[in-house]
């Protein structure tokens, strides 16, 4: 049996939760879905990163009393602990929220490989970290009594609580369009035109989610092998950083980062690494379509957001925007033929293939290929 969003969304306030905050999930979209058409504005928020999410909730609760839920997929753990043991556990100043977690990788249930472990060792975790937790999924009967159970945990121990979401879940919940930007090119076409405008010996890291699946997708449709791309599968965030340490390591080469706005946010003080210290030959590109586009089509604050200005001001040499086909290929010979580090952002509707396929190749044997390729191509 299914749980009606509705349903656990009127539970929550009911319990005194009326601030939302987090990074949206898949196993909790239509959850998600259900608090941005039934909660005002102000009072739900979609973080740049879990710990961001951790901090707004610990805030609210200073100004109100009450506790704010907060959402997020189970790797969001990893983003989110040193807020939750330095600054809302009960041993430090005891500031009580509700997180509500999607359990991805949950025992007995198939998921890709960044999530296996995750979702293995989740109840050891969080047992490790010492904040209680409950688990949520079809089977609860009594759904109005384990939110109580939950609130009353966390209100008595003044602590975080965590309620862990099992697959399928969650009944399907209408969405609405969410405001969307009308570009000429989806990120599929804006890909395909960057990879095209790429020397052979050019490496790209790719973020996690679609891009590295469109990307795995059109070297598939070009009858290449793929190996000079590392499909960075988990660890949202910090696919620019491994492509500047892997520019630092291989001078002689071109090092290309495709990242997305949601990725690029989570961990923005990277660009500024990046502008001071990054390598000359590391080109980044964010494909911007404002949304959280693998997870369910969450807006991001993308489009509110000048990257340009931001890669400018944090010493990229060459910072520009494109979204026009004619643009996008103007702007790639212009980088590469510069000095970088480069930064291009091509702004793109949101939106995949629904036949869009996933990697082959686990990921040991992609980093093994990529290593490979690393060693025995040079610039040319």
């Amino acid at each position: 049996m299914v749980i009606d969003p509705t349903r656990l969304l009127t539970i929550l306030r009911g319990q005194g939760i009326g601030y939302f905050v987090g990074v949206p999930d898949s196993l909790l979209k239509d959850f998600c879905e259900c608090v941005s058409q039934n909660i005002e504005g102000d009072k739900h928020v979609i973080s740049a990163n879990e710990g961001n999410a951790i901090g707004l909730a610990a805030g609210w609760f200073l100004g109100t009393g009450e506790p704010a839920l907060v959402y997020m997929q189970n790797s969001g753990i990893g983003n989110s602990v040193n807020p939750l043991m330095s600054l809302a556990d009960p041993e430090v100043y005891g500031l009580p929220m509700l997180l509500m977690v999607g359990w991805r990788g949950a025992p007995g249930w198939k998921d890709e490989p960044q999530h296996v472990k995750q979702g293995r060792i989740m109840p050891k975790l969080l047992e490790a970290l010492e904040i209680p937790y409950f688990i949520l999924d079809g089977t609860v009967v009594d759904v109005d009594g384990l939110m109580a159970k939950a609130l009353d945990v966390m209100r008595l121990r003044m602590t975080p609580v965590v309620v862990l979401v099992k697959p399928d879940t969650f009944a399907k919940y209408a969405s609405v369009a969410h405001q969307t930007e009308n570009y000429p090119l989806s990120r599929e076409e804006a890909l395909r035109i960057i990879v095209d405008c790429l020397d052979p010996s050019d490496l790209v890291v790719s973020t996690t989610g679609k891009i590295s699946r469109e990307l795995y997708e059109y070297r598939k449709s070009q009858s290449t092998s793929g190996c000079m791309d590392f499909l960075t599968v988990g660890s949202m965030g910090h696919a620019s950083s491994i492509a500047m340490g892997l520019s630092s390591a291989l001078a002689e080469r071109r090092v290309i980062c495709l990242d997305g706005d949601g990725a690029i946010l989570m961990h923005m003080g990277s660009m500024a690494v990046i502008g001071q210290k990054a390598s000359t030959n590391l080109i980044h590109i964010v494909l911007n379509n404002g949304a959280h586009d693998s997870v369910g089509g969450q807006p991001t604050v993308g489009f509110g957001v000048n990257f340009v200005r931001i890669a400018e001001a944090c010493g990229y040499r060459i910072a520009v925007s494109a979204s026009e086909a004619g643009d996008v290929l103007k702007a790639m010979k212009d980088i590469r033929e510069s000095d970088g580090p480069c930064f291009l952002e091509v702004r793109v509707n949101k939106g995949a293939r629904g036949d869009l396929g996933r990697p082959k190749s686990t990921a040991v044997e992609n980093r093994e290929a990529f290593m490979k390729a690393c060693e025995s191509r040079k610039r040319r």
